[in-house]
């Protein structure tokens, strides 16, 4: 590896023992290695810590930071960015899985477009047992070269996982990171969006794990969520949250590098979105297209390196 890796993969983690070993695995065995891996503990109370101490006993690669309280999600995310070194950046998950060669071939693309600012690659779901039992479709246009394109396509569309694909480090420190209100982590990937074009790897590489202790099964309140995302949130009320969703996107079409001409078009598609929310959640069109695979596969075979990969 060298001095300073190329890439750096953030992995915010709280109370994360039931499957960090296998995500950390899944990491440190892929075919790219020019990385560090930066691990910030959220202040576990389970076995997070030894788990993670064994882990940095074993390979250079990995950087562990402790927490002396628990700071939420979103500014543990904003840590591990912060601490990072590389050209290149990447979010990772305790609980998610990825195919030996996801670091690899994204980087590879990136190489090959360098108009592009992110890459990932297609989803695939898994349960408790690590077993892939869905494929997640990406009906998005992020790949278009118009930003207001990309812009309205993560308005209105559903679906992917952008939040976890590498992406530019510069890029990423032109945005406003990881704020704590309702889906804020829609308003990153749009603000980074409309720095560039995104990419995409045609096989599931990245495996999403679905499990009763996930935050989006934890948390089904607005207040909740966003608690989560950070303890402050409790004290504020729930339709503050929800207002500061749209006010993000307009703070972050004023800041991204776009013509005037370019921003007013994203305004306006940001005025159809929020039109199109006065309908009733059950006429709208909002899942991810998800589609149930015909037989179940062991996510082991592919992180190993075997067969089992769905394209």
């Amino acid at each position: 590896m060298n001095a300073v890796p190329r890439l750096s993969i953030g992995l915010p983690v709280y109370n994360g023992e039931k499957y960090l070993a296998e995500a950390l695995d899944a990491l440190l065995g892929q075919t790219y290695a020019d990385f560090e891996l930066i691990i910030s503990d959220n202040a576990s109370t389970d076995g997070t810590e030894r788990i993670c101490r064994e882990y940095l006993a074993r390979d250079p690669r990995i950087r562990y930071i402790r927490q002396p309280v628990n700071v939420g999600a979103s500014p543990n995310h904003n840590i591990v960015f912060t601490e990072s070194r590389g050209e290149l950046f990447k979010w990772a998950s305790y609980d998610d899985l990825y195919a030996r060669d996801l670091l690899e071939r994204c980087i590879e693309a990136l190489d090959e477009h360098p108009d592009a600012v992110l890459c990932h690659s297609w989803s695939a779901i898994i349960d408790e047992a690590g077993d892939i039992v869905a494929k997640v479709g990406y009906p998005l246009t992020t790949d278009s070269p118009d930003p207001v394109e990309r812009f309205r396509s993560l308005l209105f569309d559903v679906g992917g996982d952008d939040d976890y694909g590498v992406v530019r480090a510069d890029v990423l420190r032109r945005t406003a990171l990881n704020e704590s209100f309702y889906h804020a982590d829609r308003t990153i990937v749009a603000e980074i969006a409309l720095h560039g074009r995104f990419l995409h790897v045609p096989a599931s590489l990245f495996f999403r794990r679905d499990h009763p202790d996930s935050a989006l099964r934890s948390n089904r309140t607005v207040r909740s969520w966003c608690g989560n995302l950070d303890p402050r949130r409790r004290k504020h009320s729930t339709i503050r949250l929800l207002a500061e969703y749209p006010l993000g996107y307009v703070r972050m079409l004023f800041r991204a590098p776009l013509t005037a001409g370019q921003r007013v078009r994203c305004l306006w598609q940001l005025v159809r979105w929020m039109t199109s929310r006065a309908v009733p959640p059950s006429m709208r069109r909002q899942d991810t297209p998800v589609e149930q695979v015909s037989e179940v596969v062991s996510v082991s075979r592919v992180v190993a390196g075997q067969s089992g990969r769905i394209a």
